[in-house]
């Protein structure tokens, strides 16, 4: 492994390690999925939207089609061609640089920004961070996932001092991936693409984006699974069954500490026969909990929230809404043990019973307010995938890059377990 290459896995991957290390991951798992009483906003359909920097960044194309294989081949050259004369130098990684700020590591900043494509060589070298250099910055910040503020921070500075040679890397490596999937969807008909690294959803119909998602997905140490599949259900006010794994680490220890923690989170214990059982006749200095089953009721405080989106699946992974919304806000959307949290995910939904008698959003709507729990089959399953594409271009210049949060750039073959 080079040492660019190696940079690339340790360096924005240890990032995002050290910060789980750090704490801010590091969340307890029933806190995580199940204290939260408020709901999120609905109101954001597209998270990727063009920069102020010129060159349109969000684009209605879907990440799997042609174009994309053709852009992606035309960036592979570009790339090539910045190999070829040196690449770009590392932008100095000491100060914050924003909007107004005078100061000489801004040429190196121009620099770095005028090799990408992001700011044009017409802008000339000076110390002064102008509108240029800020709305350049903007451009970079969008193609890399990362917050459109205009300020060099920590993850800024990661993504820019990432080699040439290492991006390259990174095109062609998608680029096989990108072939390999576009030949196993059928050209016009509607897909789900959940894309890992970037975090990302996409509902696709007629070779057109119809809505982008964020996404929370799986933690580097409880990944999300590579799946080929189809929804085929819909689940409106799921119930949420605890695995024995968290029963044993947090709700017990919960239990220990709070005796009404159960009560309060509208979690019921069923036994063998399905009956309820009452918790204090439990005795929770001991494990005996775990043979018993923990089941949330619906509700707005279930794990699950509003509604879960079934398909067959050898990892036992689903789509689900979730009561924490403010998780959709963080840089990092690696927090899950393994299923895919989805925003605004009425508006998926709607689109996915879309051809199933009875199920406008009116209906869907009431159904959530009822509470009750309700299943709905899809009269025509919908093709989903969860894949790993961490580069890729929407347009002439416009080549986005994410991180290889499971490092598995380098993997030659990614396993991918197929349910279709």
């Amino acid at each position: 492994m080079n040492t660019n290459r190696r940079f690339f896995l340790t360096g924005i991957g240890a990032l995002a390690a050290s910060t789980i290390a750090g704490g801010a991951f590091a969340q307890d798992v029933i806190q995580d999925i199940l204290e939260s009483s408020r709901r999120g906003n609905w109101d954001d359909q597209f998270d990727a939207r063009a920069s102020t920097g010129g060159g349109k960044i969000s684009s209605h194309r879907p990440i799997f089609s042609a174009e994309t294989v053709a852009y992606v081949q035309q960036a592979i050259g570009d790339y090539s061609a910045i190999v070829a004369q040196g690449g770009w130098q590392d932008v100095p990684a000491t100060k914050k640089l924003k909007l107004g700020v005078i100061d000489p590591d801004v040429e190196a900043l121009r620099r770095r920004l005028m090799v990408s494509g992001d700011l044009s060589p017409r802008a000339g070298m000076s110390p002064a961070f102008d509108s240029y250099v800020d709305a350049a910055l903007k451009r970079f910040q969008v193609r890399h996932g990362l917050p459109s503020d205009g300020v060099t921070g920590r993850f800024t500075y990661a993504a820019l001092n990432i080699s040439a040679q290492t991006r390259l890397g990174q095109l062609e490596t998608n680029l096989g991936r990108l072939n390999q999937m576009i030949g196993t969807i059928a050209s016009g008909g509607r897909y789900v693409l959940v894309n890992i690294p970037a975090a990302q959803i996409e509902a696709v119909e007629g070779n057109r984006v119809v809505s982008r998602h964020t996404a929370i997905v799986g933690k580097i140490d409880r990944q999300t699974p590579l799946v080929n599949s189809r929804i085929n259900e819909v689940i409106v006010n799921p119930y949420w069954n605890a695995p024995e794994s968290i029963v044993r680490k947090d709700i017990i220890p919960v239990m220990r500490k709070d005796p009404e923690y159960l009560t309060k989170n509208n979690i019921r214990i069923l036994g063998p026969n399905g009956s309820e059982i009452d918790p204090l006749t439990i005795d929770w200095s001991t494990e005996d909990a775990a043979k018993f089953r923990f089941r949330q009721d619906p509700g707005k405080i279930n794990a699950m929230a509003s509604v879960k989106i079934n398909f067959p699946s050898p990892d036992g992974v689903y789509m689900h809404d979730t009561p924490q919304q403010s998780l959709f806000s963080k840089l990092m959307r690696f927090d899950s043990s393994g299923c895919v949290r989805v925003q605004n995910v009425r508006d998926l939904v709607t689109w996915l019973l879309r051809d199933t008698d009875g199920w406008n959003r009116q209906r869907f709507e009431d159904t959530i307010r009822s509470g009750e729990n309700t299943p709905v089959a899809l009269s025509n399953p919908v093709p989903v995938y969860f894949t790993y594409i961490s580069a890729w271009s929407t347009g002439d210049g416009v080549v986005h890059f994410r991180d290889d949060i499971y490092a598995l750039d380098g993997v030659q073959e990614l396993q991918i377990s197929t349910a279709l």
